[in-house]
């Protein structure tokens, strides 16, 4: 908050930021309801755990972490798929249904492929799911040439960033809205990653700056080392 406050042009400190939301009553928002997204009682492959925490890459395309979330509406669950790429933390790649099915997943996937295009050996973490470690979702990422990476059994921290990423798209906008519809849900969700949380939303990892101005930062140091060397 502080930092968003000096952004924008106003002198502010931490101790007076504190005291001014105490004062007005403002403070973070929690967790709401849980349901379970991960079905691993299956006797599909399990892929070994190649990401190993191993969260930072020095490049962008290199690893993506995927995983899938629910929302709720007044006609029902909505899922959403995303994949993440490490090297930003931008959404590279979503999926909405109002099944949660192995189609879900493959969508997220193919936009990621779409968008990035990295090269073959490209590692890809999710979850040991029955929609990630299903034929068809396998077979499609031999197509595009990457490398799969599961999280060991019940343990979410194996995948942080996405886990991360699906408490701030909860508290910081699903949890304020009552959605009457899928569709109202799906165009809210879409103005969160593509506009705010890509474009706008300040990351700690990133050094306080959005993943995409993070990208285009780099891109930039980049264009400077090949016309120096």
């Amino acid at each position: 908050m502080t930092i968003e406050i000096r952004a924008r042009g106003f002198p502010a400190g931490k101790e007076r930021v504190e005291r001014l939301m105490r004062e007005n009553n403002i403070r973070a928002r929690h967790k709401r309801r849980y349901k379970v997204t991960t079905d691993s009682k299956h006797k599909l492959p399990i892929a070994p755990n190649l990401l190993d925490r191993n969260f930072t890459t020095d490049a962008p395309n290199q690893v993506f972490t995927s995983d899938i979330t629910y929302i709720w509406t007044d006609e029902g669950w909505l899922y959403l798929a995303i994949v993440l790429d490490l090297f930003n933390r931008e959404v590279v790649g979503w999926s909405i249904k109002a099944n949660m099915t192995t189609d879900l997943v493959i969508d997220a996937l193919t936009m990621a492929w779409f968008r990035r295009k990295p090269a073959p050996g490209a590692l890809y973490h999710s979850d040991r799911g029955s929609q990630y470690a299903s034929h068809d979702f396998q077979a499609k990422l031999a197509e595009y040439g990457m490398t799969c990476s599961m999280s060991r059994k019940g343990n979410c921290w194996d995948n942080a960033p996405t886990e991360s990423f699906f408490n701030s798209l909860k508290n910081e906008r699903v949890h304020e809205r009552r959605y009457a519809t899928r569709v109202e849900a799906t165009a809210d969700l879409f103005e969160y990653v593509e506009v705010f949380y890509n474009r706008s939303r300040r990351h700690s990892t990133l050094g306080q700056v959005s993943p995409t101005q993070f990208m285009q930062d780099w891109i930039a140091t980049q264009q400077e080392k090949n016309l120096a060397a």
